[in-house]
């Protein structure tokens, strides 16, 4: 097993709004697909075994509680200032780990889910 995680999905109701907001925030694009009326928008990887996107079904309701995953990012502050300036907002940090594990921010989404940053250490 190479990662724990293989996969991830975030829920979205305005998946065009969601993908704006990531967009901007991460500053990356996203490939927009549509699988069995189920419409995604793929964040880029590298690596086969390891992805996500944002997600737009019926069954799929975005919430501020429940699981956190958390998106890289090698500049915390600058990418909680882009968060702000795309409407969403910052919930708990930055926090800096011990033991030089990097620093932490919460963030919550245009959709209203809680996303996690991470910055390894620098």
């Amino acid at each position: 097993m190479k990662n724990i995680i293989n996969w991830f999905e975030i829920p979205t109701v305005d998946l065009k709004r969601a993908m704006a907001f990531y967009e901007s925030v991460m500053q990356l694009s996203l490939r927009y697909e549509n699988m069995s009326n189920v419409e995604m928008a793929v964040f880029p990887y590298q690596d086969p075994a390891t992805g996500g996107a944002l997600v737009k079904f019926e069954h799929f309701t975005p919430s501020a509680q429940g699981c956190i995953i958390y998106l890289h990012t090698s500049d915390l502050n600058a990418t909680l200032e882009r968060v702000t300036a795309a409407g969403g907002e910052c919930v708990f940090g930055p926090l800096e780990l011990p033991e030089d594990i990097g620093s932490i921010a919460l963030f919550m989404d245009s959709e209203g889910n809680r996303i996690g940053l991470h910055q390894p250490p620098l």
